[in-house]
């Protein structure tokens, strides 16, 4: 009895395993779908005459709040005054 116990538990979590594993894999599926999507519009835009190095600096400051923007554009011109690049 108690091995049917511990084989249908091995099997549960077996079966849990195996589900677990297989919606990561859809969604590692879905990352590349869209990863792949964003590199169309990169070139998309690259082709229209956008620098998409300044829209990938755009996106990543988007997503920063103002205060924190702020407080990385003050280091970087004092950093930037400190070796005469102002």
């Amino acid at each position: 009895m108690a091995d049917e116990i511990t084989e249908t538990s091995q099997t549960v979590a077996a079966g849990q395993l195996r589900a677990f594993i297989e919606r990561i894999e859809r969604l590692e599926e879905d990352k590349q779908a869209i990863a792949d999507d964003i590199k169309d519009v990169f070139a998309e835009m690259k082709g229209s005459g956008f620098d998409t190095k300044a829209v990938r600096q755009i996106i990543r400051l988007r997503k920063k709040d103002q205060a924190e923007r702020q407080e990385e554009e003050a280091i970087l011109d004092l950093y930037k005054a400190a070796l005469g690049m102002v």
